[in-house]
C-alpha cells in the first residue's frame, strides 16, 4: 500500500486538552485486561462522532474499549481536579479510574471527549484499583442513553466491555470498562484545583480554554470571564430544570461532578423518583438529604458560587468589585431556574401561552401528587391521556383518589385550556411529546444489573435499551416498563460505583 492509499484511523482524534501545560493532567496509558469482551457498541453514536465502525471487528473494538489497544491518534491522560464532596473540600481528586483517550469533532462540528472509565490506576487513584465493576458500567450506559433520549443534556455511552477480571469491593464482582462521551470533562473542581494551589496562571489558561471550546461568544464580551460565569450559570439552571422534569435525582452533586459544559455526568447513586415528594433521597451516602430532589437547584447555585470564587481575580482586579459582579452573576441562577422550571411545567401541563396564575396552578398539581403519593411520570402522562380520552383516561382519577383537592385542581386546569375539541386534542398530543411513558425506573435498572452480574445474562440490558430509546411513544407489549415498582421491588437506596 502506498502512502496515498493509507486509510485514516477509525477514530479521527483531534486533541486539544493534551496540549495544555503538563500540570493539567498526567500522561497515563490504560492498563490492559485479561479477556475483554464486547457488551455493547453504540453504532448510531459512533456514526454521529464520525467513527468508522467497519474498520475494526468486535474483538478489536473490545480491545479498544478495554484499553488493551490504544488507537492511532489517541493521547491518553488522566485529568487533574479538586472538589467539594458533600460540602467538604478535597484539594486533589483527579481521574482515579478514568483515562481520556482524546477528542473528536463530531458531524455537527462539536468537539467531544472519549474517555475510558475503569481503565486502571492513575497517579490520582489514591490507592484505588482504577477499575469499574460491571453493574455501575451497565447502569451508566443505560441511564446516560436514556437521559439523552429524554432530551436532557448528558454524557453518552459509546461502548461497554467486560474485562475478564474481578474487582474487589464489598464482594468480588466482574469488571467492566465504559467508553464515555462528553462535550468535555472540565469541572468546577478543575478550576478549584488551580485556585487552591494559588496557580492564577493555571486558572486563566483553563478559563480561556473553556471559553474557546464551549462559550466562544464570551470572548467578545466586555468582561469575558464574567460572561463565562454568567453562561455557565444559565446552562446549569436549564440543566437542573430538565432533571426535575423527568423526576431525576442526581444524588452526588459535588463540585467535581458539575461540568462547566452543562451536561449531566456521574450516574453512580442517581435514581428516578416515583411517588412525588420534594425531599426524596436515594443515595446511600447522602445521609442528610443535601442532594434531595427538591434541593438540587440550591445546590447547583452553591456549586456555582464555588466556581465564582475561582474566577474573582480574572473578573476584576478590585476584589470588592469582583465579588459584587460575581455575586450578581450567581444570584441570576434562581430567576433563571424558576423561569426554566415554570416553562417546563407549562409544557408538561399543556398550558398554551402564559398566565399569571400558571405557577400556582403548577404547584397545585405537585401538591396533589404529593398528597396522593402519585407517580410523577405517570401523573403527567395520564393527565394528557385524560384530555385525549384514551384507554388510560380513567387511571388519572384512581391515581389521585387519596387527594380530595385534586378534583378542584382538575377543574381549574381544564378551565385554563383551549375550549374547542380540536385544540384540546392538539394539547393532548403536545403533552404526549414532552411527558415520557418510559424512564429508567430503579427496579428495572437493578433487575438488569442483577441478571448480568449474577448470571452473566445480558438479555434484560438488551431489552431495556430500545424501550428507553423511545421514551414518549407508547408501544404494545411494554406495559411492565411503564409501571412503578411493586412494594417488594422498590429500590430505596442507590450506591456509588466506587
Amino acid at each position: 500500500m502506498t502512502a496515498s492509499q493509507v486509510l485514516p484511523p477509525a477514530i479521527p482524534f483531534d486533541n486539544t486538552y493534551a496540549r495544555l501545560p503538563e500540570r493539567f493532567f498526567a500522561r497515563q496509558r490504560p492498563t490492559p485486561v485479561e479477556r475483554p469482551g464486547l457488551i455493547a457498541l453504540n453504532r448510531p453514536l459512533a456514526t454521529e462522532l464520525g467513527i468508522d465502525i467497519s474498520r475494526h471487528d468486535a474483538t478489536e473494538w473490545a480491545a479498544i474499549a478495554a484499553g488493551n489497544l490504544v488507537p492511532e491518534g489517541a493521547e491518553p491522560i488522566a485529568m487533574a481536579y479538586a472538589g467539594h464532596q458533600f460540602g467538604q473540600f478535597v484539594p486533589q481528586l483527579g481521574d482515579g479510574r478514568a483515562i481520556l483517550l482524546g477528542e473528536v469533532v463530531d458531524r455537527c462540528g462539536v468537539r467531544r471527549d472519549l474517555q475510558l472509565k475503569g481503565a486502571g490506576p492513575t497517579p490520582f487513584s489514591r490507592r484505588g484499583d482504577g477499575r469499574a465493576a460491571l453493574g455501575p458500567v451497565l447502569r451508566e450506559y443505560v441511564i446516560a442513553e436514556a437521559m439523552h433520549a429524554l432530551g436532557v443534556r448528558s454524557t453518552r455511552a459509546l461502548a461497554a466491555v467486560t474485562t475478564g477480571e474481578p474487582v474487589f469491593r464489598e464482594t468480588t464482582l466482574p469488571g467492566a470498562v465504559l467508553i464515555r462521551v462528553a462535550e468535555s470533562h472540565v469541572r468546577v473542581g478543575t478550576f478549584q484545583y488551580f485556585t487552591v494551589r494559588r496557580d492564577q496562571a493555571g486558572v486563566r489558561r483553563l478559563a480561556d480554554y473553556v471559553i474557546d471550546r464551549h462559550y466562544p461568544e464570551a470572548r467578545a464580551a466586555a468582561n469575558p470571564y464574567l460572561a463565562l460565569l454568567e453562561a455557565v450559570t444559565a446552562r446549569q439552571a436549564a440543566l437542573v430544570a430538565s432533571w426535575m422534569s423527568v423526576a431525576f435525582i442526581h444524588g452526588v452533586m459535588n463540585t467535581d461532578n458539575m461540568r462547566v459544559a452543562g451536561e449531566t455526568i456521574d450516574y453512580g447513586p442517581c435514581a428516578f423518583m416515583e411517588a412525588y415528594h420534594p425531599e426524596t433521597v436515594f443515595s446511600s451516602i447522602d445521609q442528610f438529604g443535601r442532594y434531595a430532589y427538591g434541593a438540587q437547584p440550591a445546590i447547583a447555585q452553591w456549586n456555582l458560587a464555588r466556581l465564582a470564587e475561582t474566577l474573582l481575580p480574572l473578573i476584576d482586579a478590585d476584589a470588592e468589585a469582583a465579588v459584587r459582579q460575581a455575586t450578581a452573576a450567581v444570584n441570576a441562577f434562581a430567576p433563571a431556574f424558576d423561569a426554566a422550571w415554570l416553562a417546563t411545567l407549562r409544557s408538561k401541563l399543556g398550558l398554551v401561552g402564559e398566565s399569571g396564575d400558571d405557577a400556582a396552578l403548577a404547584q397545585g398539581f405537585l401538591a396533589a401528587m404529593q398528597a396522593a403519593a402519585a407517580d410523577f411520570t405517570l401523573a403527567f402522562r395520564r393527565l394528557g391521556d385524560s384530555l385525549a380520552g384514551t384507554a388510560h383516561a380513567g387511571a388519572l382519577e384512581a391515581m389521585f383518589s387519596g387527594a380530595p383537592e385534586f378534583a378542584g385542581w382538575h377543574a381549574a386546569w381544564r378551565a385554563r385550556l383551549p375550549a374547542s375539541a380540536a385544540e384540546r386534542a392538539a394539547v393532548a398530543a403536545a403533552m404526549a411529546r414532552v411527558n415520557p411513558l418510559y424512564i429508567p425506573r430503579n427496579h428495572l435498572v437493578e433487575e438488569m444489573i442483577r441478571a448480568a452480574v449474577t448470571a452473566g445474562d445480558f438479555a434484560p440490558f438488551e431489552a431495556l435499551n430500545p424501550v428507553l430509546a423511545q421514551p414518549f411513544e407508547e408501544r404494545p407489549g411494554l406495559e411492565r416498563y411503564t409501571l412503578p415498582a411493586a412494594p417488594e421491588e422498590r429500590v430505596t437506596r442507590t450506591f456509588c460505583g466506587t
